[in-house]
């Protein structure tokens, strides 16, 4: 089947054709028609076959007629990060060098005032984040009563990120009569639940079983030690020792271990860049760039980079920790072999990730094959205990006193004298009646007796030593300015 066949325009066809693609994929074969059509549809596709030209092509055909009103955009296109909003950008821009029409995109970490330029002269495409989005509106700079289509990307993503509230509330703020498409690469309950809210009459597209990973892609489990330092000196070990490897995307479940990590290979050697939802836009968009021209063949990422990132030439995947969802797993890997190119993923599993890989192989329904000795076979690493031991040891024989050398200095040495046994603690004298009246039985009673004269830094006497002379007032510490004598007045 050819992209004529699908009733897309003459202009969107000879932009498709300048692009260099001549047959679309399954998922786009199946939903622009429906699409074309005016219907609602549903696309399930794993990560890496088409989805978003699947709504970008139509979409363009569909706004060859009519045209923009002021702060009334006609279509809308909801992603959950900015890396995603500014690459359906980017197909907008390909696929549309045959149209005169205006795109606009909302994304944190841009000023308000460009985005509120592009909104007030009329938008026929806005692209937008959801937080942003409803920025937007708040202020006033934004009506969402003339869209006509409304697309949800990435709706499983949306969930994980808590932005189905956002996404409930802007659907409310669009016509009843709109145009939805809802993509996402997995469908749990409450995807479901969604679509069925959202969704008239839907088409449903399902190109692949959901949560599946392409048969183009090598899966192996790496086992390693606990300790991040043993995770780092693996992960060294499959980037040098990795074949073919043009490229990488290493990811990290927490953005503290991107930075860490990234500073690590950088230290040893490696082109790497880091990219997590912590960095300013300009400098996720530099790393990106700088990955995607191969300036920087390792880019060490949180999930923002898991999800519709198009960067076909992706060699290797490595999963330095486990992610926690297992529809995670699918989006990360996914990555690499895209477009029917072969692709390899590792995933380094530790002794407290087995819970989580048990999740993964249950989703993906097959087991993942081990490289190397498995996770039960793997010899446990005695490097962490003794790093744990080594100052305990030093301390306990120093504790004990253990004999520690002292360098000559020509003088003979005289032996240390044998530590003295200290006698056992006598009990305490009985304390005098007139005493007992100024303390507290209760409070007494409640307290241990305790002896600080051994503790550290305390440079008092215990209270074994005390007199039983009692201290009045300031005692022997009183100011001298007190000490002055004050004239008296006499009162006639």
């Amino acid at each position: 089947m050819s992209f004529a066949e699908l009733g897309l325009s003459e202009k969107v066809q000879q932009a498709v054709s300048s692009a260099g693609y001549t047959e679309p994929t399954p998922i786009q074969a199946q939903a622009i028609p429906h699409v074309l059509a005016r219907k609602d549809v549903l696309g399930i596709a794993q990560t890496g076959t088409g989805k978003t030209a699947a709504f970008t092509l139509p979409m363009l055909t569909l706004l060859e007629t009519g045209r923009a009103r002021a702060r009334m955009p006609r279509t809308l296109i909801l992603e959950p990060t900015r890396e995603l909003a500014a690459q359906v950008e980017d197909n907008f821009d390909k696929y549309g060098i045959n149209h005169k029409l205006s795109v606009a995109l909302l994304i944190g970490g841009v000023s308000f005032g460009d985005q509120d330029a592009k909104i007030t002269r009329g938008v026929d495409v806005l692209i937008a984040t959801p937080g942003r989005l409803l920025d937007h509106f708040e202020r006033g700079k934004l009506l969402l009563t003339g869209v006509e289509l409304l697309v949800i990307d990435e709706a499983d993503r949306m969930l994980d990120m808590g932005f189905i509230p956002d996404i409930e509330r802007i659907v409310k703020l669009v016509p009843f009569t709109r145009q939805t498409l809802f993509f996402s690469a997995t469908m749990p309950p409450e995807i479901q639940r969604l679509a069925d809210a959202f969704l008239h009459n839907p088409v449903k597209v399902e190109v692949a079983r959901a949560a599946s990973t392409a048969s183009t892609i090598t899966q192996r489990l790496v086992a390693t030690g606990r300790e991040d330092y043993e995770k780092r000196e693996t992960l060294r070990e499959l980037i040098r020792d990795a074949t073919d490897l043009q490229n990488a995307i290493v990811f990290c479940n927490r953005k503290r271990d991107v930075a860490v990590l990234h500073r690590s290979l950088q230290k040893h050697g490696f082109a790497a860049a880091a990219l997590h939802g912590d960095m300013d836009q300009h400098a996720r968009m530099a790393a990106l760039d700088s990955f995607r021209t191969g300036e920087m063949p390792i880019l060490v990422a949180s999930d923002v980079a898991a999800r519709g990132l198009d960067i076909p030439a992706v060699s290797h995947v490595f999963n330095y920790d486990i992610p926690h969802h297992a529809e995670d797993y699918v989006h990360r890997i996914g990555r690499t072999g895209r477009a029917g190119r072969a692709g390899q993923s590792f995933t380094l599993v530790g002794p407290s990730d087995e819970k989580s890989l048990a999740a993964i192989e249950k989703l993906i329904g097959q087991p993942i094959e081990w490289q190397g000795p498995t996770l039960a076979e793997r010899p446990q690493s005695e490097g962490s205990s003794r790093r744990r031991g080594g100052r305990g040891e030093r301390d306990g024989e120093r504790s004990r006193g253990r004999k520690v050398k002292v360098r000559s200095s020509g003088r003979s040495q005289e032996p240390a004298e044998p530590a003295r046994e200290e006698a056992p603690a006598t009990r305490p004298a009985p304390v005098p009646r007139e005493e007992q009246s100024n303390r507290n039985p209760r409070r007494d009673r409640d307290r241990p007796e305790r002896d600080r004269s051994s503790d550290r830094g305390y440079q008092g006497r215990s209270r074994r030593d005390d007199d039983d002379e009692r201290v009045i007032g300031l005692g022997d510490h009183v100011p001298a300015f007190l000490m002055r004598p004050v004239p008296v007045k006499k009162v006639k």
